[in-house]
């Protein structure tokens, strides 16, 4: 992580010259910028910049990538703005790009979105490593954090035990990503939508109002129990860490970077670790992304590069997996190799 640091720190310099060589492009094209510019996801942000670092030692010719940490719904928003120097070539996700995103890149004239899957993460909960030590449901998290819980009125929960007798009368207080984040938005689906749908009149919700259900089931309480972290992980950590009883969400990379300062809590049942997230055993495991602008591929130098560089380090014996990154199985292996090397351009369809 250091390192990862370093490198955020020698590029920054960089990035004013990148937004100055863009303004100055009139947005036609991206040629005007030297280097490769990506955004998105905290979660994939140090994988990326291990992978940036990499190709900067195996091409020396090419300028080191700028990459930025803005969440993957914010750095949705710039990737989709528009094609030229001022706009990014590649957005990190820790989640599927939504339809919305879709059209509204179609809309600015980004029509040539490429998809690429990187691996496995999980969303995990964790505590200090003096913490109570106890396990959690989807019901739990939800009945706990949800504004108003299946519809009956503002949250009054407390504690723990408030919402599970058999939990510990600990204080709530849980650090989370904010609603720019991809993991806030796979937390609601993963997490509190399954708490939420554990009520049969939730679930039927679903199929008669849509937009109710969401808003029941994922509107997160204001009242200071779930406190917006930023898109800084390592920020978070340590506010768990120094705060016994305290709750933090996060991506598994974090945790595992982090196992002298926190320790994972048990949903469902079964601990976070590579082996449940990679068997998709672990009801928080999902699935990580970047996108390529692919009109830019040819336009900024290095893309084509940075992303052979990318599926060189993500299989099982590359060393993102060093860095927490946990491999797709086998046979998802060779479609992520696919998609790096054809580099084709997705549809709407199957988008949600």
């Amino acid at each position: 992580m250091k390192k990862t640091l370093i490198l955020a720190a020698l590029m920054a310099p960089a990035l004013a010259a990148c937004q100055q060589s863009g303004s100055d492009s009139g947005g036609s094209g991206g040629g005007a910028r030297q280097q490769i510019r990506v955004v998105g996801s905290s979660t994939v942000y140090p994988f990326a910049t291990a992978v940036a670092e990499q190709f900067v030692r195996n091409n020396p010719g090419l300028k080191a990538p700028i990459i930025e940490s803005t969440g993957t719904g914010g750095g949705m928003k710039l990737f989709c703005a528009g094609v030229g120097a001022q706009h990014p070539d590649i957005e990190n996700a820790s989640r599927r790009i939504k339809k919305s995103e879709f059209d509204d890149c179609v809309k600015n004239g980004v029509k040539n979105i490429i998809e690429v899957p990187i691996g496995i993460d999980g969303i995990v909960l964790v505590e200090g490593r003096s913490g109570a030590s106890f396990a959690l449901t989807q019901a739990d998290i939800y009945k706990a954090l949800a504004a108003n819980p299946f519809g009956k009125g503002q949250n009054q929960a407390k504690t723990w035990k408030d919402v599970n007798p058999a939990l510990p009368a600990v204080a709530i207080q849980v650090y989370g990503p904010p609603p720019t984040s991809g993991t806030r938005d796979a937390f609601a689906e993963l997490i509190l939508e399954k708490g939420c749908d554990s009520d049969p009149a939730m679930k039927a919700l679903k199929g008669s109002d849509k937009d109710k259900h969401k808003d029941l089931c994922t509107k997160i309480r204001e009242d200071g129990v779930y406190v917006e972290g930023g898109e800084n992980d390592n920020l978070l950590v340590q506010k768990v860490a120094a705060n016994p009883g305290t709750v933090g969400i996060m991506g598994y990379a974090y945790l595992e970077e982090n196992a002298d300062k926190v320790k994972g809590i048990p949903l469902a049942g079964i601990a976070p670790t590579s082996e449940t997230i990679s068997s998709f055993q672990y009801p928080g495991a999902r699935p990580l992304f970047f996108y390529v602008k692919g009109e830019h591929l040819t336009a900024i130098p290095g893309i084509k590069e940075y992303i052979a560089e990318f599926a060189k380090a993500w299989g099982p014996t590359g060393y993102l997996a060093r860095r927490g990154l946990i491999p797709s199985p086998a046979d998802k292996l060779a479609a992520q190799a696919a998609a790096a090397q054809e580099l084709k351009p997705i549809t709407a369809d199957g988008l949600e």
